[in-house]
């Protein structure tokens, strides 16, 4: 059975805030999976419009950062795969922080058991400046 989650992305300085509900097929996963699930969910809607702006975790290859995300070159399709394995390297060096229900997750195979209406936050981690 699907289970229905709340994803919110925040940022730790200012900056947009995204929602939005992502269905996962199991109430049971890891860090790692949830990561992965999210990212293909983002990647896979982007490259069925290739809008302008992509909104996604991380940012592509050949992409700048725009206000409100990233601004793909050519609106070129965007490699899931890479899109993943970017995201598990910057959640293992602290690009963002992983929330469950307020629980901070800090460890890729960490276990995720995620109720329905559970809230997931990703907040991205803004380098200070000279600091």
């Amino acid at each position: 059975m699907a289970t229905a989650v709340t994803i919110c992305d925040e940022a730790t300085v200012g900056g947009p805030k995204r929602t939005f509900v992502l269905s996962l097929a199991s109430e049971r996963l890891t860090v790692r999976d949830l990561i992965i699930r999210r990212v293909t969910h983002e990647v896979d809607e982007y490259n069925k419009t290739r809008t302008e702006v992509y909104a996604g975790l991380v940012q592509p290859t050949d992409a700048e950062v725009t206000l409100n995300g990233f601004r793909v070159k050519e609106r070129r399709a965007i490699d899931v795969r890479q899109q993943c394995d970017k995201a598990l390297e910057a959640f293992g060096r602290n690009g963002f922080l992983l929330l469950v229900n307020g629980r901070q997750l800090t460890e890729l195979d960490d276990p995720v058991v995620v109720t329905p209406g559970a809230e997931v936050r990703f907040v991205k981690l803004i380098p200070l400046v000279g600091g």
